[in-house]
C-alpha cells in the first residue's frame, strides 16, 4: 500500500503537495475554502482517472429512520442556546462562517470535472448519546467551540446540561446524524 498523507491548507495546493494523486479527499471541509478554485489546482494534481471525493453528512432529503424510542436530540434549543449566547452570527474559528446556498455538485458541474456522482451510505439509525456526548459535540464544532463563550463558557454550559436534562430524565438521547453522502467527480482516463 503506498499512501502518503499531507496536511496543509488546500489554496496553498500543488505547491503543499504537488501530486499526483489518485484520490484527494475532503472530510466536511470543502466549504472552507474557495471551492471552484480548489476543484481546478486539484483536477491538475490528479493522475489521469483520479478523482475528488467530498465527503458530508446529508439529512435534507433522506429517509429518516424511526427512532429507537427514547427523545432525539433538541437540535434546534441548543443551537437556540448557542446563537443566546454567542448571537446571531455564525462563528467559526476566530471569525464567522460563510453562508453556503450552494450545492457542491453545481460548483464541481462548473470545473472541468464535470458533473460529479453522489454515493449514499446509509447513517447509524440507533446512535444514543448521553447528555455529556451531546454538549462534547456541540463544544466540537467550529461555531460553538468552547473559546468562543469567554468567560461565559461554565453558563453555556449549565444551560445546555439543564436543557438536556428537562429533554431526557435518563440523559439518553437519539442522534441520526443523516447519511454519508461522497460526491465524487472523476477526471477523465
Amino acid at each position: 500500500m503506498n499512501i502518503r498523507w499531507v496536511q496543509g491548507l488546500a489554496e496553498d495546493l500543488p505547491a503543499a503537495a504537488p501530486g499526483p494523486y489518485r484520490l484527494v479527499t475532503f472530510g466536511q471541509s470543502f466549504h472552507w475554502t474557495d471551492e471552484q478554485r480548489v476543484a481546478e489546482t486539484v483536477y491538475d494534481m490528479l493522475e489521469p482517472g483520479g478523482a475528488l471525493a467530498l465527503i458530508v453528512h446529508t439529512v435534507t432529503g433522506r429517509p429518516r429512520p424511526s427512532d429507537p424510542g427514547v427523545p432525539p436530540i433538541p437540535h434546534d434549543e441548543i443551537k437556540a442556546l448557542v446563537r443566546k449566547y454567542l448571537g446571531s452570527t455564525r462563528r467559526a474559528g476566530q471569525g464567522t462562517a460563510p453562508q453556503r446556498t450552494h450545492r457542491f455538485e453545481d460548483v464541481l458541474a462548473r470545473t472541468r470535472f464535470g458533473v460529479p456522482q453522489q454515493l449514499f451510505a446509509p447513517g447509524i439509525p440507533d446512535l444514543l448519546r448521553d447528555s455529556e456526548s451531546v454538549l462534547s459535540g456541540y463544544f466540537s464544532l467550529s461555531s460553538a467551540a468552547p473559546h468562543l463563550f469567554g468567560d461565559r463558557l461554565d453558563d453555556f454550559a449549565a444551560d445546555a446540561r439543564a436543557l438536556l436534562a428537562n429533554r431526557s430524565a435518563e440523559g439518553i438521547f437519539w442522534d441520526w446524524p443523516g447519511d454519508t453522502e461522497v460526491v465524487m467527480a472523476r477526471k477523465p482516463g
